[in-house]
């Protein structure tokens, strides 16, 4: 693949990243990119991930479209080479099974079982890492056998599309919550066009217009000024079709006290250009709510416990704590007496199981009948 290829794919995903699209559209098109650009077995396995526990809420792949509970539970109790977490939380964000067995893929229980069954020889792992460091998913790439390694051009392409594919699927779970609100936090959506008139917003918008600063939506009709500035900023980043525009972004204080974060993509794909804005509260991340409302958990047990769900050792909460390791140990202690468990893999099984496995096969339904993804974990004590 020439340079010139690499970087007409990567503008495709980048202009794909912003068209304001739903999850699996989005996803669907990036397939086809990949097809071209880094051939596979398949289909990519695309993976959501929370940023806050990078546990599993959503999977898409046009070939499987429902995990199987056995690869769940090996996932999420069992240890072996090649974790979706692991590599969630590595530094590179990028690993292939050959890489962590040292080339010997059949060291891997989870090859065995999921992989070499389907005809499949290779696995390559990708964070779906934003600019900013959050981790909204990974894709996962396969190769039958007898085919090439992933070579590390195509490694390093693959790391360079990461950042535009997490943007990707991040707006994609935003447009899901906003078009089919989960509750009255649910992020909101307006569409704009070139000469700044409402063409449409999702019904949990006018509340957000209406609390950002200079904003009187429900009485006067009025656009809060930032609203026009991140639609002027996307804008003007997207001349025109084959000019991928970028992502504009703000966070703002609210008339309330709260900061609020507002996305901005110009939707150039066809006729005038139009300006799509999701605006989100900048709240906490949900999983530290579902912890305290379900098991009680202390706001340093909730610190802990997200660590631990990460895939942290004792040692590393420690240092990102600032605590000593029996500390932690003591706070495990605690924690796995009001949750009910014995060990850490127990833990993260009970945590994915309880209150991410439903997130899951929710969203599997969806894809299935065409309706949006979420993000977060479910939480079963509200209703949905």
């Amino acid at each position: 693949m020439s340079d010139y290829q690499k970087q007409q794919a990567k503008n495709t995903i980048i202009d794909l990243a912003g068209q304001g699209l739903d999850l699996v559209t989005f996803w669907q098109g990036a397939n086809e990119v990949l097809a071209r650009t880094v051939p596979n077995y398949m289909s990519p396995c695309w993976f959501t991930l929370d940023p806050a526990s990078l546990l599993v809420t959503s999977h898409y792949n046009p070939e499987m479209l429902e995990l199987s509970p056995e690869w769940l539970a090996h996932e999420y109790f069992e240890d072996d080479f090649h974790k979706i977490a692991n590599v969630a939380r590595s530094k590179r964000g990028l690993s292939t099974i050959h890489e962590a067995t040292e080339g010997d893929p059949s060291r891997s229980p989870g090859w065995n079982l999921y992989v070499r069954p389907y005809g499949g020889d290779q696995e390559l792992l990708v964070a779906l890492r934003t600019s900013a460091g959050e981790v909204w998913g990974v894709m996962g790439l396969y190769r039958e056998q007898g085919q090439p390694l992933f070579d590390p051009d195509e490694c390093r392409f693959l790391q360079g599309i990461a950042p535009y594919l997490a943007e990707g699927a991040r707006r994609g779970l935003l447009i899901g919550e906003a078009t089919e609100p989960e509750g009255l936090e649910a992020p909101g959506l307006i569409i704009l066009k070139e000469d700044w008139a409402v063409e449409s917003l999702t019904p949990g918008m006018a509340q957000w217009l209406d609390e950002l600063p200079g904003g009187d939506w429900t009485v006067q009709g009025k656009l809060p000024p930032v609203v026009l500035a991140v639609a002027g900023r996307a804008l003007r980043s997207a001349e025109h079709a084959d000019a991928p525009g970028e992502v504009a972004l703000a966070r703002v204080l609210s008339r309330s006290g709260r900061w609020l974060v507002l996305h901005g993509a110009a939707l150039v794909g066809s006729g005038a250009r139009r300006c799509a804005i999701i605006i989100e509260p900048s709240h906490p991340a949900r999983i530290a709510s579902l912890l305290m409302a379900a098991y009680e958990l202390t706001e340093r047990e909730q610190e802990v416990t997200r660590l631990v769900l990460q895939g942290n050792s004792t040692a590393e909460i420690a240092a990102h704590l600032v605590i000593s390791v029996h500390t932690v140990q003591q706070h495990l202690k605690s924690v796995f007496e009001k949750t009910a468990v014995r060990s850490r893999r127990e833990l993260i099984g009970r945590v994915f199981f309880s209150h991410y496995e439903p997130r899951l096969r929710d969203n599997e339904q969806r894809t299935i009948s065409g309706r949006p993804l979420r993000g977060g974990p479910l939480n079963q004590h509200r209703n949905t």
